[in-house]
């Protein structure tokens, strides 16, 4: 028997006003942006280190320098898991909540740690270069996920985004392959296309014109041409053909090496993002509704009710975490900085406590086999009908 309290059972005006009066002692100072600082410099330097590794063995290896095999894949393997911790660490840790303005209130903030300036204009190549327009994924993430979430709107509801997969008729062992293949490069086929038709949506009120729905990777079409102008090409011709080909003075052989492991780096970075991020939301004991939320009460026990943590400890804990392991602190507080998850979490779990609301938290890993399972189609989200 379920020990905690029903959907309709919970004291939603009650709830509304536990998590208010926390809400009146926030403030963000100094010392928080001094963390998002070094959370900075820890991305920093793996990507700095990880360069600087696969340049090592890439130059050793067209010198004939005598590096074993063991080295030059060893080495050249852990320089591209540490150029996918920093990319993943410039998303999550720096990206994420900067574009939620967590930062905006520290007094004298450089304009470039704020909402408004941060990847703005030119200052995408400077602050987050990646396959996405920081403006099309702050609006598919910061409002259409969060303010929709576990809703048939919310662009990020896995059991919805896969139930082509669920119908398909070919054997089980196929779905999870496409599901494994599909985490290895869902920022490039997802999450780029994805934040681009969203942003569409929103500029065109098209959001329930089935024709709005499909992705078009054509060059030949407009959208098409947008997605590989703006989205694909400024990320991709940097990552792997600007970087490959600094080392054309020592020989092609040297630029396909770099591309190589970059090319690997790319890969960890998709599924190190993938282990983090798409755990969050979808499992069997994660709830989804029908229609939109009516009060602000309401709004707080969905983002309990639709999320869930991973397990939680250090900073660098929490840095390899993206800081994604207090979930349901963040679409409580989706605005305030990494370093308040921290203090905040025993609060919430004391609050969720006080209203018999199961809060859930568990490993990353135990939280990512039950995710496959539900793309797979072999679980189901729980509903909450009529509400």
């Amino acid at each position: 028997m379920n020990q905690y309290a029903n959907y309709e059972e919970i004291d939603q005006a009650q709830l509304q006003k536990d998590i208010d009066d926390i809400k009146k002692t926030l403030k963000v100072g100094q010392k928080d942006f001094e963390h998002l600082l070094k959370l900075e410099k820890w991305g920093r330097f793996a990507t700095i280190s990880g360069f600087i590794l696969i340049a090592t063995v890439t130059i050793l290896s067209s010198y004939n320098s005598g590096i074993s095999l063991f080295d030059f894949w060893f080495f050249g393997s852990f320089g591209a898991f540490l150029i996918g911790i920093g990319n993943v660490a410039r998303w999550s840790n720096v990206t994420h909540p900067i574009l939620h303005g967590a930062y905006d209130k520290v007094p004298n903030i450089p304009h470039r740690y704020t909402k408004a300036g941060f990847a703005a204009g030119k200052r995408r190549y400077i602050d987050w270069l990646d396959w996405i327009i920081p403006d099309a994924w702050a609006y598919e993430h910061n409002i259409m996920h969060h303010y929709h979430l576990g809703e048939l709107d919310d662009p990020d509801n896995v059991e919805k985004n896969l139930e082509w997969l669920h119908k398909a008729k070919v054997p089980m062992w196929m779905k999870y392959a496409v599901v494994y293949l599909f985490a290895g490069m869902w920022k490039l086929a997802y999450y780029a296309p994805n934040t681009q038709r969203i942003l569409a949506n929103k500029e065109n009120k098209t959001m329930n014109d089935p024709r709005s729905q499909k992705y078009e990777f054509s060059p030949f079409t407009k959208k098409g041409r947008e997605l590989w102008t703006q989205y694909l090409l400024p990320y991709g011709l940097f990552q792997f053909l600007f970087l490959p080909l600094l080392f054309l003075p020592f020989g092609l052989g040297a630029v396909g090496t770099a591309f190589g492991f970059l090319v690997l780096g790319e890969l960890f970075a998709n599924l190190h993002s993938f282990l983090v991020i798409v755990p969050n939301h979808s499992a069997e004991d994660i709830y989804q509704f029908s229609t939109p939320h009516k009060t602000q009460g309401e709004y707080y026990l969905r983002q309990i009710m639709g999320s869930v943590n991973y397990n939680t400890g250090t900073d660098l804990v929490d840095f390899l975490h993206g800081f994604l392991n207090y979930q349901v602190e963040h679409h409580l507080f989706p605005n305030m900085p990494h370093s308040f998850y921290q203090d905040m979490q025993p609060i919430v779990k004391d609050i969720c406590k006080k209203h018999n609301l199961e809060y859930r938290q568990e490993s990353v890993w135990k939280r990512f086999f039950m995710t496959i399972e539900l793309m797979v189609g072999n679980t189901k989200v729980l509903r909450v009908e009529g509400v």
